[in-house]
């Protein structure tokens, strides 16, 4: 009386058929009823065939019961109509007592399948003493999950040459894709919301055996446990941010995938992919482009001629108001590889006044969408609470008692997400055997194709990839750092001290020695100048010279960072060098505590008169002469580029003087006799002086304002007063008897002398106290910024594409992923077949 289940055979894992090697089936035989137990809860079918057979023979034509029926009296006609009524209650009758014994059935394999749950579950657990088929089962649907991750990173715009098969899950807004995919999975894992948009990207659930129910990202190591509410909470809270970490400002969907896995006893391996939902509207606080970005989204996945579309559809609403089945049938028009599935069917049945409309639904009569398979689900009853056991057993009790099975409306295996989970799986491995083979001879034919080009481009170098690369210029970088602590100390005291001068020098002559130098007495001048330096040490050298050591610093840095080795030298580096350099300078900072000590240091010196030997006031002579031959040159330079090109350039070169330059020139020349008959005259010009210039001007023709006969004082005298320097300067050299007997009974001073060796000296010992710094401490800090600047960069995806780029780069990088995803490929296959 059992039916044949020889076709069905899939429904039962492969392990029940292999349980007799570790499980006695004799004692499990004998816990079940006997035949004659089962045949007292079945009717007797013989008895309901004989009683058939003669209701036949008694309506058949000519036959006695059509003769007497013919004869009968109205009171006959009423008592046939009496027996008609009833025979129809008796057919009820038997199809609810086949609905029940089928139920009973039913209940029996799923205590059975429950039972052979467990037993794999024990199994999965042990050591794996013999049993290594079931580790490879295990592990199959990880490897090829491994070779889908690979290909989503080699490609995120999902490459069409990608024709691996995955289970499209598409649905309008709400139909319930995600209720779906938690039944399958066994556990509530997604966020949800009450009507708005909460899945934002693709998610990839990859689904597998495994002793414990978990789940974890494949780039995260932590496990969460899903019999844990806890972790189920924060497992749905961190696939929401990730979903809104992946969509970038100014959108509501992205296309990156969120890669995710699940294991537990008897889930069904295959690869899920579960998509934003179809909208028809863009409604307020959505990117413009959200419902184009979520069709192209959805269109890309399907568009693989290997996918298989899980379309959801809600049996709650309209059919005609449905988006998503037109999408699906233009994408796979023959319904080669799509699956129908219609949610919510408890509320299609109560609020459907046509019960035959959910039936053509189901059997896709009421449009155009064809497909393989027509399933009907319940995923609960609306309450987000619920649990996947309560809403099981709600989906089973509602189908028990649903018309839709009573009247032969729907099938018993195109119910209950059970079901469809055991079908989806099937069809998942049968287009996976069919198709991964062709996909590994592309893969091979790609790689092929790479390496030859690698060959004719680049025959002479290694084939690095992306990080690889980063690898060999993060160790050349810190080389390069490492050799600032090989700079030599003169090396970088005159450094210092060379650019420390460039950048006061200004400063000390402009506002030090000029002022003090108009001075009358040797008195007044030292005065001047102590007052002056004490001033400009107290609020501007230390802060000066500390400036000065950090852009010497980094010039080095620089020096080496982009100094070309030669044949050696790589130029794909060049950029991350750069930002390196640039990042690590910008992170740096000078210690604070510097400037107060280089502040004492520099008072005391500059308070130090006291030249000790004659070479010493040579030099501060020579430094001295040094910096007013520069300040005269410079001076030269803005008196001629005032009046213009004398008359010798005027003749060589054919070059003329504008109006202004003629003015001034004319300026120049007068005020120059006044030079001459007062070679000491003061720095600036008085009122009546500036009067009698410009009257001599007119005089002349030449109309002047008085602005630019002051501006072109202030050069002149300039000039005189470096020329007289210089040439008492000269005189000083001869001075340092004079000095060492302080200048008594001799006309000679040679005060600036002393000034100057004060600036020389204070010089190179914050030189000495900069270098020692820079060596001892701030070279280490940098290398330190150097190499967390590097590790940053190294996490830094997005960071390294931008830097390290170019054909060769991209070539590498291409050649890499094909040859990795190749190699996956063929093991998984090599593990397919034997599992076979």
């Amino acid at each position: 009386m059992l039916p044949d289940l020889s076709e069905y055979k899939w429904i039962v894992p492969d392990f029940v058929w292999e349980l007799d090697e570790h499980i006695d089936f004799e004692k499990l035989r004998k816990a079940l009823p006997d035949a004659e137990d089962l045949a007292k809860l079945l009717p007797d079918f013989d008895k309901i065939g004989e009683s058939l057979s003669s209701l036949k023979g008694f309506f058949l034509p000519g036959s006695p019961g059509e003769t007497a029926f013919r004869a009968t009296d109205q009171g006959y006609e009423n008592d046939k109509q009496y027996k008609k009524v009833s025979d129809k209650e008796k057919v009820d009758q038997l199809q609810e007592e086949l609905l029940q014994t089928q139920l009973k059935y039913q209940r029996i394999l799923e205590r059975l399948e429950k039972e052979n749950k467990e037993l794999r579950k024990l199994v999965l657990q042990k050591d794996d003493k013999g049993i290594h088929q079931r580790n490879l089962k295990k592990s199959l649907i990880d490897m090829y999950s491994e070779v889908l991750d690979i290909l989503s990173d080699y490609d995120a715009s999902y490459n069409t040459q990608d024709h691996l098969p995955r289970v499209v899950v598409v649905g309008d807004q709400s139909a319930g894709k995600t209720s779906v995919l938690e039944m399958i999975a066994q556990a509530r894992i997604f966020p949800r919301g009450s009507g708005e948009m909460m899945t934002r990207s693709p998610v990839k659930v990859t689904l597998s055996e495994g002793p414990h129910h978990v789940a974890l990202f494949k780039d995260s190591s932590r496990e969460f446990d899903l019999t844990k509410e806890e972790d189920l909470a924060a497992l749905r809270h961190e696939i929401e941010i990730r979903m809104r970490k992946s969509v970038k400002e100014g959108c509501t969907v992205s296309a990156e995938t969120i890669s995710l896995s699940v294991k537990g006893p008897g889930l069904q391996r295959m690869v899920l992919v579960d998509l934003p939902g179809v909208i028809s509207t863009v409604t307020s606080g959505m990117a413009p482009d959200t419902k184009d970005t979520i069709f192209s989204i959805s269109k890309a996945y399907m568009q693989n001629p290997n996918a298989i579309i899980l379309c959801i559809q809600d049996g709650s609403v309209d059919a005609e108001r449905s988006i998503v089945t037109d999408l699906v049938s233009q994408m796979d028009p023959h319904g080669k590889r799509t699956i129908f599935v219609l949610t919510k069917v408890d509320l299609a049945e109560k609020n459907v006044a046509s019960p035959n409309r959910i039936q053509q639904i189901i059997e896709g009569k009421l449009f155009p969408m064809k497909a393989l398979g027509y399933f009907a689900v319940v995923t609960g009853k609306g309450n987000s609470s619920e649990s996947i056991e309560s809403i099981k057993d709600y989906e089973e009790e509602f189908f028990q008692n649903s018309k839709l099975l009573k009247t032969c409306m729907l099938k018993a295996h195109q119910v209950t997400t059970r079901n469809l989970s055991l079908a989806v799986s099937d069809c998942f491995w049968k287009m996976v055997r069919e198709s991964v083979e062709q996909q590994a001879d592309a893969f091979k034919a790609t790689r092929f194709n790479l390496e030859t080009e690698w060959k004719n481009n680049y025959p002479r170098l290694r084939e690095l990839d992306r990080n690889e690369l980063f690898e060999k210029a993060k160790n050349e970088i810190l080389d390069e750092v490492i050799s600032l602590s090989q700079v030599t100390p003169k090396h970088w005291e005159e450094i210092l001290q060379k650019m420390l001068w460039e950048r006061v020098a200004t400063h000390v002559i402009e506002n030090i020695y000029l002022p003090a130098a108009q001075t009358t007495n040797s008195g007044t001048f030292n005065t001047t100048v102590d007052i002056k330096l004490k001033q400009w040490t107290d609020k501007q050298l230390p802060n000066k010279a500390v400036e000065v050591a950090w852009e010497t610093l980094q010039e080095e840095f620089s020096h080496f960072m982009t100094e070309k080795k030669g044949k050696e030298h790589d130029d794909i580096f060049d950029k991350l060098k750069q930002a390196v350099k640039e990042e690590s300078i910008k992170r740096h900072k000078w210690n604070e505590r510097a400037e107060d000590s280089l502040r004492v240091i520099q008072h005391n010196a500059l308070e130090d008169r006291s030249i000790s030997d004659k070479q010493q006031w040579d030099a501060a002579i020579h430094f001295m002469e040094e910096t007013l031959q520069g300040r005269l040159k410079d001076t030269e330079s803005v008196i001629e580029d005032m009046v213009g090109p004398d008359w010798k350039k005027r003749w060589l070169y054919w070059v003329g003087r504008t109006k202004e330059q003629n003015i001034r020139n004319e300026t120049k020349n007068e005020l120059e006799k006044m030079m001459k008959c007062n070679e000491d005259h003061a720095a600036y010009l008085a009122n009546d002086e500036v009067t009698t210039v410009r009257k001599n001007l007119e005089a002349k023709g030449v109309t002047v304002d008085p602005c630019l006969i002051k501006d072109t004082w202030h050069q002149v005298y300039r000039r005189h007063f470096l020329k007289t320097a210089l040439s008492h300067c000269n005189l000083c050299r001869r001075g340092f008897y004079y000095y060492q007997r302080h200048f008594v009974d001799s006309e000679l001073e040679c005060n600036d002398v002393v000034l100057f060796w004060r600036i020389q000296r204070m010089l190179a010992i914050t030189a000495n106290t900069l270098r020692q710094q820079l060596s001892n401490t701030e070279v280490r800090r940098l290398e330190k910024n150097v190499k967390e600047v590097l590790e940053d960069f190294a996490e830094d995806t997005d960071k390294k594409v931008k830097l390290l780029t170019g054909k060769r780069v991209q070539l590498a990088e291409d050649l890499k992923k094909v040859r990795e995803i190749q190699e996956k490929l063929e093991a998984f296959i090599e593990a397919l077949h034997q599992e076979k």
